[in-house]
């Protein structure tokens, strides 16, 4: 059954393939188009570069009405991810728009990475790293990096 929702995915999908922004790739599963897995490569000459972290998107029928639920699988330290994987970040949450398709709902997340606000901790540790001793903060970064690199 073909619904709104899953021909919109079906339409960001192509658009995926069709022209992907620069480190970033996903995919619905195989027989699941409600359910995505996808990859963030951590941004060039930042203490994230090199990193390869996953993610998982899953969207309900009310797509692109409402947000999906994005989560982080890889292990992250960041101002702006809870150690459960969620991420806080605006358009995922109160600034939603039917507008936005999966490449720049990622690349959202990419930006965050380099640019979090730790005015809205979800890791008050990262916040409080991040604006105190960014030195010390970059160090954790990179030992989350070396480990997407080893992580299933």
């Amino acid at each position: 059954m073909s619904t709104p929702a899953r021909k919109r995915l079906m339409r960001d999908f192509k658009r995926l393939q069709q022209d992907p922004p620069a480190g970033i790739s996903g995919a619905p599963l195989d027989n699941n188009i409600m359910i995505w897995n996808a990859v963030i490569f951590g941004p060039d000459d930042t203490p994230w570069d090199g990193g390869t972290f996953k993610l998982t998107l899953q969207f309900a029928e009310d797509y692109p009405n409402k947000s999906p639920t994005v989560r982080f699988v890889s292990q992250m330290f960041h101002p702006n991810i809870y150690a459960d994987g969620s991420i806080c970040l605006d358009i995922l949450q109160n600034q939603w728009s039917p507008i936005y398709d999966v490449a720049a709902i990622l690349t959202s997340i990419q930006s965050l990475l380099c640019d979090p606000n730790p005015n809205s901790p979800a890791n008050s540790e990262a916040a409080r790293m991040f604006s105190e001793n960014k030195c010390e903060y970059n160090r954790r970064v990179r030992a989350i990096v070396e480990q997407s690199w080893t992580a299933d």
